[in-house]
């Protein structure tokens, strides 16, 4: 043999040497590259690198997502990274391996997902299906969404979320059970909770804005203001009476409000409709001009005369002196809380919020009727502020007085 030759089969020698020693043994477990060789109708053919051998790839080992048609996932010459799942063959020099695309990208989204899980982050993930107990929610993973954390109100139709891509926050993960929990109501009530925050921050005493009533209760209507409520109490919805605010407010109807005040803290807003209204006694005196003939309601009666509503919210007097022709004790004689009388507008003080009436002016003065001098009485002063004053209510008892004496 020449020098030539016996070079050659040393070269040989070495070569199939190294070639021996790259070739290592699989393992189940093993972290493996293959070269997809050929697909055909339900798995995938590949050839594990360094180990001379093939290996299988299930068509529902190939995705975490359901495989409709292998092709769409994978081409052949495609390099792949694969887990080893078993041995499928009789011996190790010509056998093969049942390997896993799925279960590797599984394993990375759990560690990913494990991650946003320590960092607190919010997630987004479609929801792939309903059950009897929540949404099932595809994340890489399959995760689960209980019927008491998919929203802040109760949910009575869970098919209405199927499809729809949502905010969720990771609230239990336990990667080696494929256990994984969300909340879509955690991330819509902090939501909720930051936009009260800015809202309320941006309230004043004094704004007025545009809300929709919420809820309606004995004691007043809520009006929602975009993201937090505030409270009309009944008393603030108009300037007549209310009994009840379901009397004039629907829920759903879009008011306009005005800020009473904020308190921050205990997030409270109290709101007026009727502040933002004509107030009853605007352009009072075109209304009811000094001469003009109203009906109205008696409304309160007192030792001096009578309170007669003449439009909602405006109330005047009818002086005792003013009710009949004939002479009368006390108003309690001719009239009651309720009746329903006319009116003739003596005088008009729209700064003083007060109107004299008189309802013996619309009535004819009886011929045999004789001027008596009135009997001095004791008058009350009412207990509230009706504009008018101890001279008004008294007036014209003095003036008979100072008469009869003459």
């Amino acid at each position: 043999m020449t020098e030539l030759e016996r070079n050659s089969v040393e070269n040989e020698s070495v070569s199939m040497e190294a070639a021996m020693e790259s070739v290592h043994e699989v393992q189940v477990g093993d972290i493996v590259k293959g070269e997809v060789l050929a697909l055909e109708d339900k798995q995938v053919i590949v050839g594990i690198e360094g180990a001379g051998v093939e290996g299988v790839v299930p068509a529902k080992e190939l995705s975490t997502l359901p495989v409709e048609d292998i092709n769409d996932e994978v081409k052949v010459g495609e390099i792949l990274d694969l887990v080893v799942i078993s041995s499928i063959g009789k011996d190790k020099e010509n056998g093969s391996y049942l390997l896993s695309k799925r279960r590797l990208d599984a394993k990375k989204v759990w560690e990913d997902i494990e991650k946003e899980y320590q960092d607190g982050n919010i997630i987004e993930a479609p929801v792939t299906s309903t059950v009897k107990g929540g949404l099932v929610v595809d994340v890489g993973v399959r995760g689960f969404v209980p019927a008491s954390m998919i929203d802040d109100h109760f949910v009575d139709d869970f098919s209405v979320y199927t499809g729809k891509t949502l905010k969720f926050k990771i609230i239990e993960i336990e990667p080696s059970e494929n256990r994984l929990i969300l909340s879509h109501k955690a991330v819509v009530s902090a939501e909720k909770a930051e936009k009260k925050k800015d809202l309320l921050a941006d309230l004043y005493e004094g704004q007025v804005i545009k809300g929709q009533v919420a809820r309606l209760t004995d004691f007043g209507a809520f009006v929602d203001l975009g993201g937090i409520d505030g409270l009309v109490h009944v008393s603030e919805i108009s300037h007549s009476h209310v009994a009840k605010p379901s009397d004039v407010l629907t829920v759903g109807d879009e008011v306009e409000v005005q800020v009473l005040s904020v308190d921050p803290d205990k997030e409270r807003i109290s709101l007026s409709i009727k502040a933002n209204l004509p107030g009853p006694w605007t352009d009072i005196e075109e209304k009811a001009a000094p001469g003009t003939v109203l009906e109205g309601t008696v409304k309160r009666l007192t030792s001096f005369g009578a309170f007669v509503e003449i439009f909602p919210g405006v109330e005047g007097l009818v002086h005792i002196s003013q009710i009949s022709h004939k002479h009368i004790a006390t108003p309690h004689e001719v009239l009651h809380e309720g009746d329903q009388v006319q009116v003739k507008v003596l005088e008009v003080h729209p700064e003083d919020h007060r109107v004299a009436l008189s309802i013996k002016a619309l009535e004819e003065k009886p011929e045999e009727a004789k001027e008596e001098p009135a009997e001095e009485e004791a008058y009350e002063l009412p207990e509230e502020n009706t504009g008018f004053t101890m001279g008004d209510i008294l007036g014209d008892v003095l003036k008979d007085d100072s008469d009869a004496n003459e």
